[in-house]
């Protein structure tokens, strides 16, 4: 029988009371506003959001909480979801003009994973622009073996369809504009947040025909709903793998035991050359690698107080031994069928090999042909598709492609999803904590971030959802 003190249960009512008293007086507007009961996210929703978090996980019984977890993460019950907004899937769209302002062709780099969110982007500022979007770039890199373009990766004519009525998009241009180059307009280096009505517009006015790279920086609170609706159609229902490698895809998917977890796991050279982190104890093969990849990104690792203050604010990326650590203090058993969804040269993989046995990747399920000829955006895109369909999936990292793969799991409601917390367990590891204590420590930093469903989708597309 469970026995409650009235005393402390009276107190945090008051407390409660009372801040939600002061979150109503203090908020701009009050969160029942329109906006908030037709499902579009409002930032002053925030404060009850906070005040609903705490309320539940003072008041949710779980007597697994303090043991460590004899159940694993996912037997615990959520207390919030993200799933995409009415205002986007109900589809009552403004009207297409009848006539354009011009051309936007998005140039897009890096991996595919922030190419994708770049091209996403663009969608949505040709949208906000009344711009005809032709194809994007796709830059071909040697340093990502790459060759392919946006055709050999996602189904075009599919594409096209699915954005119907959303923005129009053209294989081809129109003679007299077929024969030029695009006129560039840089949106990159600007200072505070960059507007592209403003900024943008009149070059396409001008010019007819423009590339743009989307800025990080943009301001999206100025877009109108139709601008949003189309960036969210096109990064999650419009874009889906071209045939052939949608076959290959469904292909590796088969092979896989079932149930698994996809695991995205980032520890190769040049991860932790960026990190500028420092891992005493690697192998003499890793240390040869690390300071290959530093010597090629020019960024020497921290030392001394300032390397302490970097790796507690959650900057280096967990080693195999840590996450392999960590999903066991989340119950994740040993016999678990992990997809390791993960770029080539992953470094001190045994640490994670040697605890969970039943490790699966493209290379081990894929014949050597098919592998080979593949390239870095055709293997991030196989890592995709195995990850958005997968049981549940685990990220050690915050990148782009952890976040296109959760939301996407978001909007298939596939809510097996979790972000590996590394700066809970630098901030754990450096307090002292080892073996039965730092399992229980790390299971309750997980669990909270589990219960409030953190950092699972892109809040342009996606509202929260209470339970």
């Amino acid at each position: 029988m469970v026995v409650f003190s009235v005393k402390p249960l009276f107190t945090i009512f008051v407390v409660s009371l009372t801040l939600l008293v002061v979150f109503t007086l203090l908020s701009p507007r009050y969160p029942f506003s329109q906006n908030w009961i037709s499902g579009e996210p409002s930032l002053y929703a925030s404060p009850f959001r906070f005040l609903f978090l705490f309320l539940a996980l003072i008041c949710q019984k779980d007597l697994n909480f303090e043991t460590g977890g004899e159940v694993d993460i996912w037997s615990v019950r959520r207390l919030m979801e993200w799933r995409p907004c009415k205002w986007w899937l109900q589809g009552h769209q403004t009207a297409l003009p009848l006539e354009t302002n011009g051309y936007i062709r998005v140039d897009c780099y890096g991996g595919l994973n922030q190419m994708r969110r770049d091209f996403c982007d663009g969608v949505g500022i040709a949208r906000l622009l009344n711009a005809t979007l032709v194809l994007p770039k796709f830059e071909v890199a040697s340093y990502w073996n790459e060759t392919s373009g946006f055709a050999d990766v996602y189904d075009l004519d599919y594409f096209i369809q699915q954005m119907n009525g959303f923005v129009k998009v053209v294989k081809t241009l129109p003679p007299d504009i077929a024969t030029k180059e695009p006129v560039q307009v840089d949106c990159s280096k600007r200072k505070g947040q960059f507007d592209y009505v403003e900024s943008v517009l009149p070059s396409l006015l001008k010019h007819k025909y423009i590339s743009i790279t989307p800025a990080m920086s943009q301001r999206r609170d100025r877009y109108p709903l139709y601008a949003k609706a189309a960036l969210c159609q096109a990064c999650y229902k419009a874009l889906r793998l071209a045939k052939p490698l949608e076959m290959k895809a469904s292909k590796l998917l088969d092979a896989i035991p079932k149930p698994f977890l996809s695991l995205h796991l980032r520890f190769e050279p040049d991860m932790v050359a960026y990190s500028q982190c420092q891992y005493p104890g690697l192998s003499p093969s890793s240390i040869k690698a690390v300071e290959a990849a530093v010597a090629l990104v020019e960024r020497k690792p921290w030392t001394g107080e300032l390397a302490r203050v970097w790796r507690q604010r959650g900057k280096c990326p967990l080693t195999p031994n840590e996450t392999a650590l960590i999903l066991q203090s989340l119950s994740i058993p040993s016999t678990t069928n992990i997809y390791l969804a993960a770029g080539d040269g992953l470094m001190e993989i045994e640490g994670l090999t040697n605890i969970y046995t039943n490790i699966f990747t493209k290379s081990s399920l894929l014949n050597e042909e098919d592998f080979t000829s593949m390239h870095g955006n055709t293997k991030a895109a196989l890592d995709y598709h195995i990850s958005i369909n997968s049981d549940s999936y685990i990220a050690t990292y915050f990148g782009n492609m952890d976040k296109m793969v959760a939301a996407m799991r978001a909007f298939k409601g596939l809510y097996k999803t979790l972000f590996l917390s590394r700066r809970g367990f630098a901030e754990l590891t450096s307090q002292g904590l080892r073996e039965k204590e730092l399992m229980q420590a790390l299971w309750k930093v997980h669990r909270v971030e589990f219960v409030a469903g953190r950092g699972s989708a892109l809040p342009e597309c996606f509202c929260e959802f209470k339970l």
